[in-house]
C-alpha cells in the first residue's frame, strides 16, 4: 500500500511538472511572438519587407574586397595604431575593473567582509554596475568628457567591476576558512588574513576570470568605437559610413580585428588552462 502511494505521488509530481513546463513554454512562445510583432511594427520599413536585402551589404563588401585584395595588407597595417589603442583600452579597463571587483567581492562575502553590515550595500552596488550596459555609460561620458578612449575605459571598467564583483564573490564563498581562523587566532589583522589566508586560494580563479573578461572587453572596446570612443571601432565606422569605395578598408579592419580576437582567445585560453590545471608534466 505504501509503495502504491509513493508511486501515485511520484506520477502526480511528474504530471504537475509537465503541466508547469508546458505552460512556461506557451508563455515564452507568446511573449516571443508578441515581442517580435511589436518590434516589426516599430521597425522602419518592416522586417519582412527588408529580409531579401539582408545579404546585400556583406555581398558588396566581399565583392569590393576581392576586387581590391592587393590593398588589404596596406589597410590592415594602417589600422594597427587604432588596434593598439583598442587593446590598451581593454587592458586598462580590465585591470581597473578587476581591482574594483576584488574590493567589491571581499566587501560582499559573508565571513570575509571587514564590515559585515555593508555586505548588502556592496552586493547591490555590484548589481548596479553590472546592470548598466557599457554603451550607455560611454554615451553619457562622451557627452560630458568628449570623444576619446577615456570614456571607453571608464565605461568598460565600471561594468567589469560589477561583473567581477559577482564572480569573485562566488569564488570567495568556496574559500576554506580554516587558514583565516588560524591567522585570526594568532592576532593577524584583517588585511593579513585576506592576503595570507584567502588570496592564495582564490588567485588562480581570479586570474582565470580576469583573462576571460579581457577577451570580452576587447570586443566591447571595439564596439564602443562606433559611438566615438576611439580605437579600431571608430576607424571601422568611418570606413562603413563612406560605403562603396571604402569597403575594402572595412574588410581589412574586419579581418584584423577578427585575427586579433582569435589570437587573444587562444593565448588567454592556454593561460587559463595552466592556471586551473597546472603546467603539463
Amino acid at each position: 500500500m505504501a509503495l502504491a502511494e509513493i508511486r501515485d505521488d511520484y506520477l502526480g509530481l511528474v504530471r504537475r511538472r509537465r503541466i508547469y513546463g508546458g505552460l512556461l513554454i506557451v508563455v515564452f512562445v507568446a511573449m516571443m511572438v508578441s515581442g517580435f510583432r511589436l518590434a516589426d511594427d516599430r521597425n522602419a520599413g518592416g522586417f519582412w519587407q527588408g529580409l531579401h536585402q539582408i545579404g546585400d551589404f556583406s555581398a558588396a563588401l566581399v565583392t569590393e574586397a576581392a576586387q581590391k585584395w592587393t590593398n588589404l595588407p596596406g589597410h590592415m597595417l594602417a589600422a594597427v595604431p587604432a588596434l593598439i589603442e583598442t587593446l590598451n583600452i581593454a587592458l586598462v579597463a580590465t585591470l581597473i575593473g578587476c581591482l574594483a571587483g576584488t574590493a567589491l567581492s571581499l566587501a560582499a562575502t559573508r565571513g570575509l567582509a571587514r564590515w559585515p553590515r555593508l555586505v548588502p550595500v556592496a552586493r547591490r552596488l555590484s548589481d548596479i554596475f553590472r546592470a548598466i550596459p557599457e554603451i550607455v555609460i560611454a554615451l553619457v561620458l562622451i557627452f560630458i568628457l568628449g570623444g576619446g578612449p577615456v570614456p571607453a575605459v571608464i565605461a568598460i571598467a565600471v561594468h567589469t567591476a560589477g561583473a567581477m564583483g559577482k564572480l569573485f564573490s562566488e569564488v570567495n564563498e568556496n574559500v576554506d576558512l580554516k587558514p583565516v581562523e588560524g591567522l585570526a587566532s594568532v592576532g593577524a589583522t584583517w588585511s593579513q588574513r585576506i592576503w595570507l589566508g584567502v588570496i592564495p586560494q582564490v588567485a588562480p580563479n581570479y586570474l582565470s576570470y580576469s583573462l576571460l573578461r579581457l577577451e570580452i572587453n576587447i570586443r566591447a572596446s571595439a564596439i564602443l568605437g562606433f559611438v566615438g570612443a576611439g580605437g579600431i571601432g571608430y576607424e571601422l565606422r568611418n570606413a562603413m559610413t563612406f560605403g562603396q569605395g571604402k569597403f575594402d578598408q572595412a574588410a581589412a579592419i574586419f579581418l584584423l580585428l577578427f585575427a586579433t580576437i582569435v589570437v587573444v582567445d587562444q593565448i588567454s585560453g592556454l593561460a587559463r588552462h595552466r592556471l586551473t590545471h597546472g603546467a603539463p608534466a
